[in-house]
């Protein structure tokens, strides 16, 4: 029997969880699915990734609100990926002013925003719950190139674009007088790195400009909230791993001038060892072979991923 195409048969809800960092900043993870995080300041509230939809980022209101009346001033994109941004619409009614995103980011709207939406929808409709309420795309109101800075009262909020990994326009947010790190999918820890849009290699150097900044607390993209700067390294290192062990394999298959589907029961010769019992291992696997066998024929800017083009995909390599 087949596999069910990507996370289509992934039913199981997650238990969501609210952890205080610091004196001003939350995370907001679910074993594994997509985190957010929250920057509380003297004057307002800024969020770090929306959730996929108005109808989800509900959830994540009412638990801000069960800590602090001020309004959502500022919404931060991590990146441009549809499970991230789609719920940002929300956080108007909250008073949101800004959509903040890199230069990189709003170019990867631009170009693939309405292919991706579509692609992701179909392949996890569990994190899509209440997709009726979106208006469509998010768009940013302030775009940076590569650092802004704003002041929530008298915390300072760096937002930066540190380097290419998980796509070209990935977005950190940092409270460097608390040490605390919103890394968007950059970190991911105990579950599989989505590489079906990165730049493999230049991931590791970007992980190693997150490490310069030396966080003592750190929220991945997916995962539990890193809580010292042991485990701050840790989940560096399991990124850094996951994607040079990645990539490796896809130069090794086009090396061998194998086709995708050998290359793929390649790469799961050094995968599966060290991943194979992540969360969301088997759905990501395919589109990360298959991105990790084209930058290594030479192909830099990641081709678009429609949803006819995912499931191409997925039933070539289908046993």
């Amino acid at each position: 029997m087949a596999k069910a195409f990507a996370s289509q048969a992934d039913l199981e809800e997650k238990k969501i969880t609210f952890t205080q960092l610091s004196d001003n900043a939350w995370a907001y993870t679910a074993e594994g699915d997509p985190n957010s995080g929250v920057v509380i300041g003297d004057d307002g509230v800024l969020i770090v990734d929306t959730t996929a939809t108005p109808a989800m980022a509900q959830d994540l209101i009412a638990r801000i609100r069960t800590v602090t009346d001020k309004p959502i001033k500022y919404v931060v994109l991590s990146h441009y990926h549809a499970v991230r941004v789609l719920g940002a619409s929300a956080y108007f009614e909250e008073g949101a002013q800004q959509i903040i995103a890199s230069r990189g980011t709003y170019e990867m709207i631009v170009e693939r925003g309405e292919q991706d939406m579509k692609s992701e929808i179909e392949r996890f409709p569990r994190l899509f719950a209440g997709v009726e309420t979106v208006p469509g795309l998010t768009w940013p109101t302030l775009v940076f190139e590569k650092e802004i800075t704003l002041w929530l009262g008298k915390l300072e909020v760096k937002i930066a674009h540190l380097g290419s990994g998980h796509t070209k326009g990935d977005t950190v947010v940092w409270l460097p007088s608390q040490k605390v790190l919103f890394s968007g999918d950059l970190v991911e820890y105990d579950a599989a790195c989505y590489c079906g849009d990165a730049q493999l290699e230049e991931w590791p150097a970007t992980l190693e400009a997150l490490r310069k900044l030396e966080p003592h607390k750190l929220v991945p993209g997916r995962g539990p909230a890193l809580l010292d700067p042991a485990a701050v390294d840790k989940g560096i290192d399991y990124t850094k791993d996951f994607v040079t062990t990645l990539l490796q394999a896809g130069r090794d298959a086009v090396a061998q001038k194998l086709d995708l589907k050998n290359a793929m029961a390649l790469a799961r010769k050094s995968m599966d060892p060290k991943f194979g019992n992540v969360f969301i291992y088997e759905h990501c696997l395919p589109f990360d072979v298959s991105r990790a066998y084209d930058e290594a024929s030479g192909i830099k800017h990641p081709r678009i991923w429609t949803a006819e083009r995912d499931k191409e995909m997925w039933a070539a390599l289908q046993d």
